[in-house]
């Protein structure tokens, strides 16, 4: 598991093939799996590969030449109506979307967790027709990669210590 945390990677560029539908269902799986306070999973998913309607959603964002590129965009939301504490909730959604991150890589997909799209997440509801009680929490661009996999770096940990 920790060379899978290790490796992975935001990716920004795809290939064109759509993953299969089993791949998907997995990265969608693995987020429902993430715990949450008084288990109420108040995460909601909406998958989207039409490409006018990715295109769309990528105008809501300066990082949207990764959600057009990618074959997959998946919206996370949470749903207030099953939300019992905000703070909670949204720790919750954070492990929900790390599971998905982590389920694409350990497949070979790529992925990319745009949070960026948020300052406008009034307007991506509006476009998405989104019900009243779901409020955009991310957009998770997910693919196959079409980029080399980077080295990377951390704090070492005795800096995080305190």
């Amino acid at each position: 598991m920790l060379e899978i945390i290790r490796s992975r990677r935001s990716i920004r560029k795809y290939a064109e093939d759509l993953p299969k539908e089993e791949e998907i269902e997995k990265v969608m799986e693995a987020g429902r799996w993430a715990p949450s306070g008084l288990n109420n999973q108040p995460w909601r998913f909406l998958r989207i590969t039409d490409k006018p309607k990715k295109d769309g959603l990528a105008s809501f964002t300066k990082y949207g030449k990764i959600i057009k590129d990618a074959p997959v965009a998946l919206v996370v939301c949470m749903d207030i109506s099953d939300s019992y504490n905000r703070d909670k909730d949204l720790m919750a959604i954070g492990a929900c979307i790390q599971n998905i991150l982590l389920e694409a890589h350990s497949l070979g997909l790529g992925s990319c967790w745009l949070g960026e799209i948020l300052n406008k997440k009034e307007e991506v509801k509006k476009y998405l027709k989104l019900d009243e009680d779901l409020e955009v929490m991310a957009v998770i661009a997910l693919g196959k990669p079409d980029e080399p996999i980077t080295e990377s770096c951390r704090k070492n940990l005795k800096n995080l210590m305190i």
